[in-house]
C-alpha cells in the first residue's frame, strides 16, 4: 500500500495484526526517491545554468529511468553524467542504492544495507534525499516487510490507468451503469470471437 497515514490508520483500525502485514509498494518508494533526485537536479540546473553550464539541460527523464529499461547506447551516453562529481549523479546513485533493498533475501543483510544506506543519504548535505531518507526510515519496519510478503501494487495500478483510459477515451458516459459495462468489456479478459461450428 501507499505511505500515506490515512491508508495506514485505516488498515490499523480494521485488521487483526497489521502492523506484521502492512507491505509498502515499492513503486511508490522508487517514485519517491526519484521525485527527490528530481528536486536535486532542478536547483542544480538552475545554479549551473547561471555560469553558463548546460550539462544537465535535457537530462530529466534520464536520471529518472529505470536502468534496467536503458538500451545499451543510451546507457554508455549517460555514463559522462552519472559518473561525474554533479550532485544530481550523488542524488541518483543514492536512489539505486536503496532500491537494491528489495533485492536482499535475509531481513538481517536488508536491515545493514539501509542502515549503511540511511547514513550515506542523511551525510549527503542533499536536503531532498535527507528528507526522503528521514521518511523512509520512520516507515521501515512495514517496509521490510516485502522481504516476507513479496507483494507490489502493480497489478492494482495496471487496471487502474486502463480504467482511467476507458474513462477517457469515452469522453464521460450517460450513467454509472454504461462505465461498469465499458470496464469489464475492456478489462475482463473475455474471448469475444465467436466459436466456429
Amino acid at each position: 500500500m501507499d505511505m500515506w497515514d490515512p491508508f495506514i490508520n485505516s488498515v490499523k483500525a480494521n485488521v487483526p495484526n497489521a502492523e506484521e502485514k502492512i507491505v509498502f509498494d515499492k513503486y511508490h518508494i522508487a517514485s519517491h526517491l526519484g521525485n527527490a533526485v528530481d528536486l536535486v537536479r532542478r536547483g542544480e540546473n538552475k545554479a549551473l545554468r547561471t555560469l553558463g553550464d548546460d550539462s544537465l539541460v535535457g537530462s530529466k527523464y534520464d536520471w529518472l529511468t529505470n536502468p534496467e529499461n536503458f538500451t545499451a547506447k543510451a546507457w554508455r551516453q549517460f555514463t559522462a553524467l552519472r559518473t561525474s562529481d554533479l550532485k544530481t549523479a550523488r542524488a541518483w546513485a543514492l536512489k539505486e542504492s536503496a532500491m537494491h533493498l528489495f533485492d536482499y533475501t535475509y531481513e538481517a543483510s536488508a536491515r545493514r544495507h539501509f542502515r549503511s544506506w540511511y547514513n550515506w543519504a542523511t551525510h549527503s548535505r542533499l536536503k531532498p534525499m535527507i528528507s526522503v531518507a528521514k521518511m523512509l526510515k520512520r516507515r521501515f519496519e512495514n517496509i521490510i516487510t516485502y522481504l516476507r510478503h513479496p507483494v507490489t501494487n502493480a497489478i492494482s495500478e495496471s487496471i487502474n490507468s486502463r480504467i482511467q483510459w476507458v474513462k477517457y477515451t469515452a469522453r464521460g458516459f450517460r450513467n454509472k451503469g454504461n462505465f461498469v459495462s465499458a470496464i469489464y468489456f475492456h478489462c475482463g479478459g473475455l474471448d469475444l470471437m465467436p466459436k466456429s461450428t
